[in-house]
């Protein structure tokens, strides 16, 4: 009944473990069975270890929260060497989820994820490209086609691309990245955004700027998932703001083909449960069959 396909890959359910909210699964396996997930989007990797941002890097706000983590990570070879291993016996689908500064950090780490066991790539075209002076690669549409279409020609996985609701243009950053040849598009990931802490009259995040995510973005995440679903022809995967089995169906019916829960697993740990058991009861009081026959009907 929950089972989705996107790109020849079958996931139990269409509940996924957003990148960056989950660590690499373990932690979350100490509380309850991920295996009951629809897939885990790891923690987002770079070429190389990255120790992270300074200073604080959560930061809560109404409905929602800020982050500044920075990328921390073990770099891509630390996360095949130490983490895919025990990652892969979750026993759901593995999502790796890659980062980088420069277009050739960005093939140099799908070379390496080609060669190992994870079942597809989430390409994060949301960091800083150093050598356009910082602007985001997911900014502009024609710089995300530039590297999309170098990513295709190495990657052997299927590839899935996550937009920037920062970029200027949503739906012609999709159209885009598809025509280079992403095989899905997820979206939505955190808004550039700011607090202040009006005692030090400084910014709360040593980086001054930070992602927001959580229930707040939520109704802007639905209308861009909307729209990109309508202008595309590859699975979209829908993220911002998910708290529940109601969000997700929205996101659904909006034309997602699967979804991905962040910020909400900080607020509940096991939320993800509950997403999948409530679309599970809302089919059966419904009497949907399959998922396809709700997926875009808006």
């Amino acid at each position: 009944m929950l089972k989705v396909e996107i790109c020849g890959i079958e996931f139990k359910n269409p509940v996924i473990a957003a990148s960056g909210t989950f660590g690499f699964g373990a932690e979350y396996g100490q509380i309850y069975d991920v295996s009951k997930l629809g897939g885990i989007s790891s923690k987002g990797l770079t070429l190389n270890p990255k120790e992270g941002n300074s200073g604080l890097r959560v930061f809560e706000t109404r409905a929602g929260m800020m982050n500044s983590v920075g990328l921390q990570n073990p770099g891509v070879d630390g996360f095949i060497d130490k983490e895919l291993e025990e990652m892969k016996k979750l026993d759901t689908v593995v999502i790796a989820n890659l980062g980088g500064n420069t277009l050739e950090e960005y093939l140099t780490g799908v070379d390496k994820l080609n060669r190992s066991a994870v079942d597809m790539i989430e390409l994060n075209i949301s960091c800083p490209n150093v050598k356009h002076g910082g602007m985001a690669f997911g900014i502009k549409a024609d710089v995300a086609y530039d590297v999309v279409s170098e990513v295709r020609k190495m990657c052997r996985k299927p590839l899935i691309v996550k937009l920037s609701p920062n970029a200027e243009d949503i739906v012609d950053m999709a159209y885009k990245c598809c025509e280079a040849g992403a095989d899905s598009i997820s979206l939505v990931n955190t808004f550039k955004a700011m607090a202040i802490d009006i005692n030090s009259r400084k910014p709360v995040f040593d980086n001054v700027t930070a992602g927001l995510s959580g229930p707040a973005i939520k109704p802007i995440a639905l209308r861009m998932v909307y729209e990109v679903s309508k202008a595309v022809d590859v699975p979209v995967i829908g993220l911002g703001g998910i708290a529940s089995a109601k969000d997700a169906i929205e996101f659904i019916m909006a034309g997602a083909a699967a979804v991905q829960v962040g910020t909400a697993n900080f607020m509940k740990p096991d939320i993800c449960l509950d997403i999948i058991n409530g679309i599970e009861e809302f089919m059966k009081k419904e009497n949907i069959k399959d998922l396809k026959e709700i997926t875009g009907c808006i």
